[in-house]
């Protein structure tokens, strides 16, 4: 980590790590999901996030991924763009999973994009696609998505965006499942 990044916390909001603080860089554009809406959110997944295989496609401060390992989660894949940010959370990673770092969670590196390119063979029970407010990354990372067996019927997808841009389109046989609106995030919760 360079001498001058400034490192914030978040707060893990249940599980197996409630109250637990862990750093955060501080970086233009990173915007982790609310305490409020996190709550929200991991009390619709419930029943539906132990032992579930989540992708974390715009990790950022790793927050909902965190939060769904804290919460029993079977592994979470963590990708962000950023490598001072990545390197952060792979060191979060360390500080709370210790040796089960490796079966538990893994960090890529990489654009969304690129990701959502390559075709995958075990698709996710829950993806979340929060990318940065002030980007156009929704749409083209839903389509991926789909075409590239990241998610599999049932799957569970969980989109946010600000609460002033266009509402994306989803996929036909998405099931909107819940949805909400907290300060600036507009959230919805898809079911494949």
């Amino acid at each position: 980590m360079s001498k001058r990044a400034k490192l914030n916390t978040i707060r893990i909001i249940g599980g197996q790590w409630r109250g637990r603080r862990v750093p955060v860089i501080e970086s233009q554009g990173l915007r982790p999901t609310i305490n409020r809406v996190r709550e929200t959110l991991f009390n619709w997944l419930m029943h539906d996030i132990v032992n579930a295989r989540c992708l974390d496609l715009f990790a950022g401060s790793g927050a909902l991924g965190l939060e769904s390992i804290s919460r029993g989660a079977k592994f979470v894949h963590f990708n962000e763009v950023n490598k001072t940010i990545a390197n952060q959370l792979e060191q979060n990673l360390d500080l709370l999973l210790n040796t089960e770092h490796f079966k538990r969670a893994n960090v890529g590196c990489a654009s969304a994009l690129t990701v959502l390119a390559a075709a995958q063979s075990d698709p996710y029970d829950i993806v979340y696609l929060d990318p940065p407010f002030e980007s156009d990354l929704l749409e083209e990372s839903i389509r991926l998505l789909v075409e590239n067996n990241w998610i599999t019927s049932g799957s569970i997808i969980y989109l946010e965006q600000d609460v002033n841009r266009q509402t994306v389109e989803v996929p036909t046989n998405w099931k909107l499942h819940r949805q909400g609106i907290a300060g600036q995030s507009a959230y919805n919760l898809y079911i494949s």
